[in-house]
């Protein structure tokens, strides 16, 4: 509808009448036995005309929606006041007739303020065995709410609300103003996405869908009156209640009559509107995470709106972005993946019920784009409820002597993202892939071997008497969890049975603290007090021996993300929880883009993932994993090219794995969130372990998914400055040792003694016997005698014989 033209002496008139009457019928309202008086028509005129006339309209508070990644799927709808704004069209025209029938027959006739409505009420309220009348229009029933919403302190909110002569005045002055500047249509939207319908709904969005389950363009003729009848007074009209129902039910048919009288609908039509059974649904608008479309969805809406109360852009205080959530009117497309999400839910779900101690904990993040696709943990997202506690009591025997409860069944702690008070969970050697990036970037290639003994002793000092500590000494000596000597291991093969005593000495010799460092990198956060001065501190991060084996803290997200930055080749994101943020106008908001930032080189990713593809089953063209996998099954369970680890602390108070596609990184934690000092051993394997929930949720979000290979790394990285090992057959065992030092390797003589054509005690050979890295350890295997020599009388490869020297015919290969 266009704009009106107005006529400038119509205006003029208006502006006249209404002074004077205004003084005469607030006068009534408020001193009747003086109302006739020109005092009182005089002073009306001059107050009138020296009233404000720029009305100041602050939007009102809308609801912000959240969706899954899909963009369809609802996630959860969070405001302060249940309200969305519609345009005209989408507003069904019995309602907007209906309130016209309701509040104001003449609001096309007249020009913001109703002089003859004015003129009655003064007749009217004269009489003072009469009710009392108004004379408000709806537009200035809209200027009254678009005060109250525009208001920034309590006092104007009552001000504006309040009756008093002021009041009503100052909505006359303005209602004249508001009808020039707005064409009818506008107002009559402006009015009904404004007024309050009682339920919490706000405007007729929200109350269509609180009372009959629809969009208002559905609204029938017995709805809209119902709806346009409970304006004037909602708490008393609610249909809901059963006081409230009969006067709503004689309301709504007084609207429809009037509706007739106003030519809206015919006498037949409100028959038979009058005549339909009054329903109502009262169905309340969801609101907030506890509220969210599936219950265990509400762990991710959490760490959403977590997320959100950080952001600055939002505004410079919690509860400016609080408001801003919860009033702006966002549209709102999370990073939730429903295939990955339904698929972390049921796993965590299968190792462990609700009721369990136990937490099973998967987080699923994007590597490149660090976007979050699930969050799952086997509880209830919902507070307790104090008076009706259902929640078991602690598992922490001090706490639950005091009668404490603990947070399962239900909780809404951040048990999976970190914050108040929960700081995250040793993660055990999954934490080895620091290691393994630090030594990388100093140069030391996944072809590096050590002799991995049953114990190492450390430079690294602890207190003397500890456990951990190397018997009668202060110094640090770790020892593999199977209690067996690890042998000569490579990254791959140390990386793949997780040797701690491959991966301590490779710590001491890159520096802890530049484990620490790559750690910190490529996204763990340390937010124990103690545990965060040893990583910023160099020389405290320097002495920290046991780092390697996972004794930090870290969350699941974390360990997803960090395990992400790695299979992006080295480019780590910002974990984030959405997709797209989109004003109300619709404007899309930068702070949904990624945040990413290379922290490695892609070379050193690339070699860091082919090692992580042994402890999961796979294999790359470069890996040499060995014969043994501490999670070999995933790689058969998600049926794709896998890389991760596995990782388990003492006494098995956690246990964590890690399990990653080129598209997903998975991490999952079993822990007791109550008492980290659990007397209960996590388990990885069986059923109700961790391993299982993990491969589960990486192979249901890789449904029909491409299969991506990582790519391998570079030679160089991978094999490092190779070196033909001399042959040292039948040599002695001491001059073997020593041309194996000059040929720049590191030596160790085998404790068994192996069948040989050569001397008992000399050397029957080498492993590795072609090549291997320079200063890598090459295990001289002693014989025991008892083979069947060759023909012609000597021993091949001896080169103390003459004619068998290295490089010449006989030795069965070149020397060198």
């Amino acid at each position: 509808m266009r704009k009106r033209d107005h006529n400038v002496l119509t205006n003029a008139a208006s502006l006249l009448v209404c002074g004077l009457l205004a003084g005469v019928v607030v006068a009534a309202a408020a001193f009747p036995a003086v109302a006739m008086s020109g005092l009182a028509a005089k002073a009306g005129a001059e107050t009138f005309g020296a009233l404000p006339t720029e009305l100041t309209v602050a939007r009102a508070p809308q609801i912000s929606y959240l969706y899954a990644s899909d963009g369809k799927t609802p996630l959860a709808i969070m405001y302060d006041e249940n309200r969305r704004d519609v345009k005209l069209p989408d507003i069904s025209p019995y309602m907007q007739k209906a309130i016209i029938a309701a509040e104001d027959h003449d609001f096309y006739k007249h020009n913001g303020v109703d002089i003859n409505g004015v003129a009655r009420a003064f007749v009217n309220n004269q009489n003072e065995s009469a009710g009392r009348q108004g004379a408000s229009t709806l537009t200035m029933q809209y200027v009254r709410l678009a005060i109250a919403y525009s208001a920034t302190h309590p006092a104007d909110v009552v001000a504006a609300t309040e009756d008093t002569s002021a009041r009503k005045l100052r909505e006359m002055r303005l209602a004249l103003q508001v009808d020039k500047e707005f064409t009818k249509d506008e107002i009559l939207t402006r009015y009904l996405n404004l007024a309050s319908f009682g339920n919490g709904a706000y405007g007729v969005f929200a109350a269509s869908q609180v009372y009959f389950g629809k969009p208002p363009s559905k609204l029938k003729i017995e709805e809209a009156a119902l709806l346009a009848g409970m304006v004037k007074a909602p708490t008393t009209n609610d249909p809901t209640t059963k006081a409230g129902f009969p006067l709503a039910l004689n309301r709504r048919n007084y609207v429809i009559q009037n509706m007739v009288d106003i030519k809206a609908i015919s006498q037949q039509e409100a028959d038979a509107a009058k005549a339909t059974k009054l329903v109502v649904k009262d169905k309340r608008t969801p609101n907030g995470c506890v509220a969210a479309n599936v219950n265990s969805w509400g762990f991710f809406c959490d760490y959403f709106y977590r997320w959100w109360m950080q952001q600055e852009t939002f505004g410079s205080t919690s509860y400016d972005r609080e408001r801003r959530l919860k009033s702006g009117g966002y549209n709102i497309v999370t990073s939730l993946e429903v295939q990955a999400q339904n698929g972390a839910d049921r796993a965590v779900r299968r190792a462990k019920s609700e009721n369990s101690k136990e937490a099973a904990m998967v987080a699923v993040v994007e590597p490149g784009s660090g976007r979050v696709r699930a969050l799952a943990v086997n509880r209830q997202f919902k507070l307790d409820d104090p008076k009706n506690p259902k929640n078991k009591l602690s598992s922490d025997p001090a706490k639950k002597r005091k009668g404490i409860r603990g947070n399962y069944p239900a909780t809404v702690n951040p048990l999976l993202t970190g914050g108040d008070g929960i700081t995250g969970y040793q993660a055990g050697s999954t934490f080895k892939i620091f290691t393994i990036l630090a030594a990388l970037e100093k140069g030391i290639p996944l072809s590096y071997t050590i002799n991995a003994q049953q114990q190492f002793k450390s430079e690294y000092v602890v207190k003397q008497g500890s456990p951990a500590a190397c018997k009668g000494t202060h110094f640090y000596c770790p020892t593999n969890s199977n209690q067996k000597p690890g042998g000569v291991q490579t990254m791959w093969s140390a990386f793949a049975q997780s040797v701690n005593t491959y991966f301590v000495p490779l710590q001491q010799q890159v520096g802890a603290e530049n484990v620490v460092d790559a750690a910190k990198r490529a996204g763990i956060n340390f937010r124990v007090s103690e545990e965060n001065d040893w990583a910023n501190n160099k020389a405290y991060a320097h002495d920290w021996g046991a780092f390697t084996l996972g004794v930090s803290s870290a969350t699941p997200l974390d360990l997803a993300n960090a395990y992400a930055t790695i299979a992006a080749d080295g480019k780590y994101c910002e974990p984030i929880p959405v997709q797209e943020i989109r004003d109300p106008e619709g404007k899309k908001l930068d702070i949904a883009n990624p945040r990413c930032e290379k922290r490695f080189s892609t070379d050193v990713a690339r070699a860091a993932v082919d090692a992580a593809r042994c402890p999961v089953g796979d294999n790359s063209s470069t890996s040499k994993c060995g014969g043994s996998r501490t999670a070999g099954v995933v790689k058969g369970v998600v049926k794709a090219p896998v890389a991760g680890k596995s990782g388990t602390t003492d006494s098995e108070k956690t246990a964590a794995l890690v399990a990653m596609t080129k598209q997903y990184s998975v991490a999952g934690i079993m822990a007791d969130p109550d008492w980290p000092q659990t007397n209960v051993e996590m388990k990885h394997k069986e059923k109700d372990g961790i391993n299982p929930p993990v491969y589960e949720t990486l192979r249901d979000a890789m449904k029909h998914k491409p299969r991506v290979n990582f790519e391998p790394p570079g030679r160089k990285i991978a094999e490092g400055d190779q070196r033909s090992i001399p042959d040292v057959k039948c040599s002695s065992v001491d001059s073997a040792k020593s041309r194996l030092r000059n040929a720049s390797f590191e030596p160790v003589v085998s404790d068994t003694k192996v069948t040989s054509t050569c001397p008992a005690g000399t050397a029957a050979g080498t492993s590795p016997d072609g090549r291997t890295i320079k200063g890598g350890v090459v295990t001289i295997q002693v014989s025991s005698g008892g083979g069947t020599p060759p023909p012609g009388g000597t021993t091949p490869g001896n080169p103390d014989q003459p004619g068998n020297r290295p490089g010449r015919p006989g030795t069965g290969r070149p020397g060198g």
